[in-house]
């Protein structure tokens, strides 16, 4: 049997010794990756207690309860980059990014580890479509905090209109990916889209 935990021990521990021999991006880099991996740790910790309390079912719980759950614990790493670590707009963007690639990368290698046999289109379209989610959230999240400090409302309502953002982009993903048919597909595709459009923006916003 295939323990999450062991999972996430074996990726994390070369990292951190990574990390002593590096620094700067790089660095920060690999931070947020592991955070991004412990996160969705947590998560799937909360949201399977709350699924078995609840009894709601797996399906109901990944629709209306996994996006809040994941989207408020990949908020609080940012809120301690923001305002403890007081970050630039590059940084931020560097950690949200990589928080969110460490967060895919390792919800990717349990499903893959844990389930069963794979063929390689599930495999394309899992790091293409959920990898990509979870970054275009993060993304979005830290787009919603650099226009909020740009125009000096950063506040909490405003924290919490960003964190509404990603919520919805994440809820709207599991809703269309949840039934197959031609909702699946416009769901697999919307983050590479979004991704696209939010890299463009990033630059422009980055540019002023």
């Amino acid at each position: 049997m295939i323990y999450v935990e062991n999972i996430l021990i074996c990726i994390v521990i070369p990292l951190i010794i990574a990390s002593f021999f590096v620094k700067g991006n790089v660095r920060s880099f690999s931070a947020s990756f592991v955070i991004g991996m412990l996160v969705c740790l947590v998560s799937a910790y909360i949201s399977g207690t709350i699924d078995v309390i609840g009894g709601i079912g797996s399906e109901q719980t990944s629709i209306y309860i996994s996006p809040m759950i994941e989207e408020l614990m990949k908020l609080l790493p940012m809120i301690f980059f923001l305002y403890i670590m007081e970050m630039n707009d590059e940084q931020l963007i560097l950690c949200a990014v990589s928080t969110g690639a460490g967060f895919a990368t390792f919800e990717n290698c349990v499903c893959l580890l844990t389930g069963d046999t794979y063929t390689f289109s599930f495999v394309l379209v899992r790091g293409l479509a959920v990898g990509v989610m979870h970054i275009v959230c993060m993304a979005a999240l830290t787009f919603g905090l650099i226009m909020a400090r740009k125009l000096k409302v950063l506040s909490i309502p405003s924290i919490v209109g960003a964190f509404s953002l990603s919520v919805t982009f994440h809820a709207i993903y599991n809703l269309l990916v949840s039934k197959p048919g031609i909702t699946s597909y416009i769901g697999f595709a919307l983050p590479v889209m979004t991704a696209v459009i939010l890299y463009i923006s990033f630059h422009k916003l980055i540019e002023e």
